[in-house]
């Protein structure tokens, strides 16, 4: 047989044994080619140097890699060396079910209704494919941390291909938990999986087989002459009917099928949809192995997306805001209302009494091209003055014609010679 560390056809690394059993040897193994967690399934060294169990091997292989249930360990590859053939099968991480028992002792009702009602529905599979596993044992059951039961090792397993290839009709199979017609060396069908699965929950609600001795032979006589002590009274009687039913030493009075099986489980169990949450070790919301540590970062030549968005988003926000300032100041929309022009601060009032100044006329043209004032203030007639003498009065000078102009203002004017100065000629007497 080969040691640790050796490479079966240079891909499958065998790591630690597992187990042996009377068929060979199980491994934990490692695929390299996928790198993924195995087992190995290797036969014994007598028994791979006969043909027969080399070609029913080989079946078994063929049978079992059509199986899709999480019930049963999946198979991913056979093959041979030159010491013999080996299977590869998943590698299920959990306790086995005997473990269990001796660490905790015995299960109860309820837990025990949960595993067989799990197992029976893998049987269910098993059996629709053509294959008994003729070695149903709490060794061959392994609960993994959330509860599921995986149903492994089927290397005494036979199949409907393999059953003309067995030869000499030897009993294969573990004693505490073999069915009466396996020990009888009769046809071995679906129904001897169904008594070992009986004789598991036996072992599970009282602690120990249905009936244990000092050697295999005996034990294994023992299923076919006598009859399992009784199982204690506090159980209820659902549970204590399956198990007697399962035990029965007559194929056909037990279950027609591992499916009734598993049903008469779940009602014994009361129907609760959480079967397999009886038998888990862990929370559900608690990860098995603690998430790797991060990869270091990896700076790549083409930088990634992210780190050219802030400098774009930089642009673009300093082009809006030179946008915007260019519309604030030139505002060729005319989207902001116009500056009003600013009022001159109003002229302060003259004092009272004094005379209100007039605006500066503002020169303008008349037709005869001479300039005047447009609207010039009104003024006064003036009066002439008269001289007094001692003589008689002079005749006054009539008074010069006032014209109005279009304003209403009226304006005089004097032809010349006929004026007097604004403050008149000196008087005298005479």
């Amino acid at each position: 047989m080969p040691d640790a560390g050796d490479a079966l056809n240079a891909r499958y690394r065998l790591d630690d044994r597992i187990a042996a059993g009377g068929m060979g040897e199980v491994w934990r193994a490692t695929d390299t080619l996928l790198g993924r967690p195995v087992a190995v399934k290797m036969l014994l060294v007598e028994h791979a140097a006969e043909p027969t169990f080399q070609q029913r091997f080989e079946h078994e292989a063929r049978a079992m890699a059509t199986l899709r249930h999480p019930g049963v360990a999946a198979v991913y590859d056979y093959g041979t060396t030159a010491e013999g053939a080996y299977l590869v099968l998943a590698r299920i991480d959990g306790q086995p079910l005997d473990r269990r028992i001796a660490e905790r002792g015995r299960f109860s009702p309820a837990e025990t209704m949960a595993l067989v009602a799990q197992v029976a529905g893998a049987l269910q599979a098993v059996h629709r494919a053509g294959i008994v596993h003729r070695d149903v044992t709490p060794g061959n059951l392994i609960i993994e941390p959330d509860g599921n039961v995986v149903l492994v090792d089927f290397g005494v397993a036979r199949s409907a291909l393999s059953v003309t290839l067995t030869g000499a009709r030897n009993v294969i199979g573990t004693a505490c938990y073999m069915a009466p017609e396996q020990v009888a060396k009769a046809t071995v069908g679906p129904a001897a999986d169904l008594y070992a699965l009986g004789a598991v929950a036996y072992h599970c609600l009282t602690g120990h087989p249905p009936f244990e001795g000092d050697d295999a032979v005996s034990i294994a006589l023992r299923h076919v002459t006598e009859e399992p002590q009784p199982l204690p009274g506090d159980l209820p009687e659902p549970v204590r009917a399956l198990v007697a039913r399962a035990l029965a030493k007559d194929p056909a009075d037990r279950h027609p099928s591992a499916a009734a099986l598993a049903g008469a489980a779940r009602s014994a169990l009361g129907g609760r949809p959480d079967a397999a949450g009886l038998l888990a070790t862990e929370s559900a919301t608690v990860a098995i192995q603690s998430a790797p540590p991060a990869p270091p970062a990896v700076i790549l030549d083409r930088p990634p997306r992210t780190r050219l968005l802030l400098p774009v988003l930089a642009v673009l926000l300093a082009a809006l805001s030179g946008a915007a300032a260019v519309t604030l100041v030139s505002d060729p929309f005319d989207w902001f209302p116009a500056t009003p022009a600013t009022t001159p601060a109003p002229t302060p009032a003259p004092p009272s009494g004094s005379p209100r100044p007039s605006p500066a006329p503002t020169p303008s043209k008349t037709i005869s091209g001479t300039p005047t004032a447009e609207n010039p203030p009104p003024t006064r007639p003036r009066t002439p003055r008269t001289r007094r003498s001692s003589r008689s009065p002079a005749p006054s000078s009539p008074s010069p014609p006032t014209s109005a102009d279009p304003g209403g203002s009226g304006t005089t004017s004097e032809e010349p010679g006929n004026s007097e100065p604004a403050g008149g000629g000196p008087s005298g007497d005479s």
